[in-house]
């Protein structure tokens, strides 16, 4: 996606891997031998010092180095630029652009293409044979300039197409613009070194600092096309509002007698508009790797409604393995005694659900509550040692608890409420992974009775997910 032409070059020929004088400048120039420092080594210097200082020329003395030598020349880029000819060069630039939705593809390229033209904004603005000093004089610079230490282009190529057949419009528009900073850091150089072999066996190279012009290509396309079904989407969508807005208009200007039949329509509506966002729900079970949202009315239960996939789970404490292995609870010894506390065993319905895969959940009409822990048959995720540690250990919830909210105050009569709800918030964070999905979680019901179990309040009054 770019290409570099060489204007200016500092050659350096000759070197050897020898000892000799570095190159003068404040800290390389010397008077006797307490001014070198053997070993020493800086992060603008050739090689490495001998400690001796050394002639350098007929007036200065430096610092002995064992390096390439002679050493490369800190001097400026010559002026005018060695190779400021490469103005006149030519460059071909063939891009082509892919809408895969579409599927069309187009090439910048014209079908009859005049090898002879050159890129001009106003008499050629679609051939695709460029004049590298045409390039910056539209970018608004001068080659002879920019040549000298060197730069960085950008060639721009933006396709804005109209696919449809009747107005079909596909073609590039080209623009220029320098991208190297002109007053910090200006140009653009490198090194590079040919090596050769001498007769006696020793290596020599001619070290070579080339400056020069890099010319980068960046594309940009939008594809646009008439669709039928969308356009057909939209109109029964806007058709669909205005009976709405003609319904509720219609209402409100009912007489004081009203009309049983349009008020039913306004509960309706009422209905709608505010149960929708309780059915936006998201699931998560420990069998499986993911997130599921539930987006539309239940006619099922939880557990059977089907959902959209929208994330893996970003953290994961235990899989699905180890929190289904009898033999790594057993080696936790009792956990009951874990939690400082007895867990109150509830009733369970291995058979009696349909919904249930753990055995371990309690019947309920509430088809947004039957949801089980698990996707297919196996052992509840309430059994295991993490559940006991992670949700229902008390020494957990309160240091977690109080780290984030600091200023709490626990007394008895609000201990048990701000544990089940914090244990709730423990188990979302668990088992999905994530701190946005809280307000919209659902918990299993074998967690949700296990938590309420283990953290009663004086009268057991709940309702649906949360106490009252």
């Amino acid at each position: 996606n770019s290409f570099f032409v060489m204007t200016n070059v500092i050659k350096t020929e000759n070197q050897l891997e020898q000892e000799c004088p570095e190159y003068p400048s404040p800290k390389t120039i010397c008077s006797s031998y307490k001014s070198c420092a053997e070993g020493s080594v800086d992060v603008h210097s050739h090689g490495i010092q001998t400690g001796r200082c050394v002639q350098y020329n007929l007036t200065v003395k430096t610092c002995e180095v064992r390096a390439w030598c002679p050493v490369e020349s800190m001097e400026n880029p010559p002026e005018p630029a060695v190779l400021r000819s490469s103005e006149d060069f030519t460059v071909l630039i063939k891009n082509n652009i892919h809408f895969p939705k579409f599927n069309h593809t187009v090439l910048n390229i014209p079908s009859i293409l005049n090898t002879s033209c050159t890129y001009n904004k106003k008499t050629s603005p679609f051939c695709p044979i460029f004049r590298l000093g045409d390039i910056l004089q539209e970018s608004k610079q001068n080659f002879s300039e920019v040549a000298v230490k060197g730069g960085i282009i950008a060639i721009e190529i933006n396709w804005d197409c109209d696919l449809d057949s009747w107005f079909y419009d596909c073609t590039p528009k080209y623009g220029f613009r320098r991208l190297d900073d002109t007053k910090i850091t200006p140009g653009f150089h490198f090194r590079y070194a040919r090596y050769y072999k001498l007769p006696n066996g020793k290596e020599q190279r001619t070290l070579l600092k080339v400056y020069g012009i890099r010319f980068d290509v960046l594309v940009f396309g939008t594809g646009r096309k008439f669709d039928f079904i969308v356009l057909v989407k939209n109109v029964g969508s806007i058709i669909s509002y205005s009976g709405l807005v003609r319904d509720l208009f219609f209402y409100f200007n009912k007489t004081s007698s009203g009309d049983t039949v349009s008020l039913r329509k306004w509960n309706h509506y009422l209905t709608v508009l505010t149960s929708s966002p309780a059915q936006v729900m998201y699931v998560s079970h420990v069998d499986e790797p993911c997130v599921t949202l539930i987006q539309k009315p239940l006619k099922t239960s939880l557990q059977h409604t089907k959902g959209t996939t929208v994330e893996s789970h970003p953290v994961k404490i235990c899989d699905a393995g180890s929190c289904g292995n009898r033999e790594f609870n057993k080696n936790h010894g009792d956990e009951n005694n874990e939690l400082g506390q007895p867990l109150r065993e509830g009733p369970s319905s291995p058979n009696s659900q349909e919904w249930c895969c753990c055995g371990e959940c309690r019947p309920t009409a509430n088809y947004q509550e039957q949801l089980c822990c698990r996707k297919k048959e196996g052992q509840c995720i309430t059994t295991t040692h993490s559940f006991q540690q992670l949700v229902l250990s008390s020494d957990t919830l309160k240091k977690a608890l109080l780290h984030e909210y600091p200023f709490l105050v626990l007394t008895d009569a609000n201990i048990n409420k701000e544990l089940c709800h914090f244990a709730y918030k423990q188990y979302v964070r668990w088992c999905f992974g994530s701190f946005d999905l809280e307000d919209k979680a659902v918990v299993p019901s074998c967690c949700r009775w296990k938590i309420r179990d283990a953290y009663p309040e004086a009268v057991n009054n709940y309702s649906g997910f949360n106490m009252e």
